[in-house]
């Protein structure tokens, strides 16, 4: 069994999108643990606020199984593949972490990049994963959030509009 994380996001019927992305997880993972939901900017065009969030899984599936299943769920919220990587969208789900695994092997990169390059990924992660180390770097992601440089911050913790149960 390895632990992954998966980075959630989106910002078209958000209030729709990421919970019923939630019931997908579990259905496919069971048990999942999520952090706290961020609003956050558009990143790199214009558009509405994103809600972004961590989720933390156990699976036997391989990184690429997962990967797949990821895309799949995307697909069935009405994800299109076509867009431009920074662009509005229905629903985002990126395979950041999965155990210790190192991989880079075309569209499939773990650990993802993103994870120290971006607020609305690495503080959720901090926030449920604080004392794991990455596999790279091998800092602990409390530690490379409190590294972060946090000066123009645009996100912030919110209490979503659906049931806590979602």
């Amino acid at each position: 069994m390895t632990v992954g994380y998966i980075s959630v996001g989106s910002n078209i019927d958000k209030d729709i999108n990421i919970p019923s992305s939630l019931r997908s997880l579990r259905l496919l993972f069971g048990d999942i643990i999520i952090s706290s939901i961020y609003e956050t900017a558009a990143v790199g065009f214009v558009g509405d606020t994103f809600y972004n969030l961590i989720v933390r899984f156990v699976s036997e599936l391989s990184a690429k199984q997962v990967a797949k299943a990821l895309r799949e769920i995307e697909l069935t919220h009405g994800r299109n593949r076509e867009a431009a990587k920074f662009s509005s969208r229905t629903l985002d789900l990126d395979l950041i972490l999965y155990g210790e695994q190192v991989i880079r092997d075309g569209r499939l990169s773990i650990p993802r990049d993103e994870i120290e390059r971006y607020a609305f990924v690495l503080e959720p992660l901090a926030e449920i994963a604080g004392n794991e180390l990455h596999p790279i770097s091998k800092k602990s992601f409390a530690e490379l959030w409190q590294n972060f440089d946090q000066t123009d911050l645009q996100q912030r913790r919110v209490q979503p509009p659906w049931p806590s149960n979602e």
